[in-house]
């Protein structure tokens, strides 16, 4: 026997036939949920089901004090190990802007072990938060030690890239860079800020450089939500040379 659909099932997919079929275009706001329930002829609670649906699926995002608007689908954003890049899809659609928050503070906890360095040393962190049109798109935190750290980070640029070159500039040259990549569910406020579902899994990197004496002079965090995000890494395969006896 053939089960009923819900009735936030019913509603999801009719708003989800009008995105796919463009009556219902990217960056556009919906209606507000009080007229969504009294034309569905539902609660709000009922209504506010079926959108979670579509949040879940990433069809839909809701702004806290502007309502729900249809998101653009997901640029991809491509990690490229060992050039500690992070590198996003062409499009006509609104350039990537990255938000910078620099704070002072003292190395506790995780970072301890990730800089290599005394509890309590002065550090500084760089929390760059890129955004597509309304919606965040990925997030990293970068860690160097004070010494390191420069006075003069934009607050806001186009691209994470701007933020790199100006730490490279002060560091030494780098001699070994390590990256740990894992998949793992979202934390709280992960996906808080991300404004993403605790459901769709991340892609967690930990990149930890070096210098030539072993000093650790950048500790970098990145968070890219999974339905966007692609890693590459190459190794170069030096052959040996053969001796004369071989």
């Amino acid at each position: 026997m053939q089960s009923v659909p819900s009735r936030r099932h019913v509603i999801a997919d009719d708003i989800r036939d009008r995105i796919s079929t463009g009556l219902i275009k990217a960056g556009e706001y919906l209606p507000s949920e009080t007229q969504l329930a009294s034309r569905y002829a539902v609660s709000t609670t009922t209504l506010r089901s079926a959108l979670s649906v579509l949040q879940g699926e990433g069809l839909v995002e809701k702004i806290h004090g502007k309502g729900n608007f249809v998101r653009y689908p997901p640029r991809r954003v491509a990690y490229v190990g060992g050039a500690c890049t992070l590198r996003t899809e062409s499009s006509a659609r609104s350039a990537l802007r990255v938000s910078v928050r620099t704070t002072n503070l003292q190395a506790h906890g995780q970072l301890i072990d990730l800089l290599g360095v005394p509890a309590s040393s002065a550090v500084t962190e760089f929390l760059c938060l890129s955004h597509e049109g309304k919606s965040p798109h990925s997030l990293a935190r970068i860690y160097v030690p004070r010494d390191l750290s420069p006075t003069d980070v934009p607050t806001e640029s186009r691209c994470c890239k701007s933020v790199e070159e100006t730490l490279a500039e002060l560091r030494p040259p780098l001699a070994e860079v390590r990256e740990r990549v894992c998949a793992r569910p979202p934390t709280p406020e992960e996906a808080a800020t991300l404004r993403i579902s605790s459901a769709l899994a991340i892609l967690a990197i930990t990149r930890v450089a070096s210098d030539r004496t072993g000093r650790v002079v950048e500790a970098a965090l990145l968070v890219l939500p999974g339905d966007r995000a692609d890693a590459f890494f190459t190794t170069d395969h030096m052959p040996h040379e053969r001796t004369s006896g071989e």
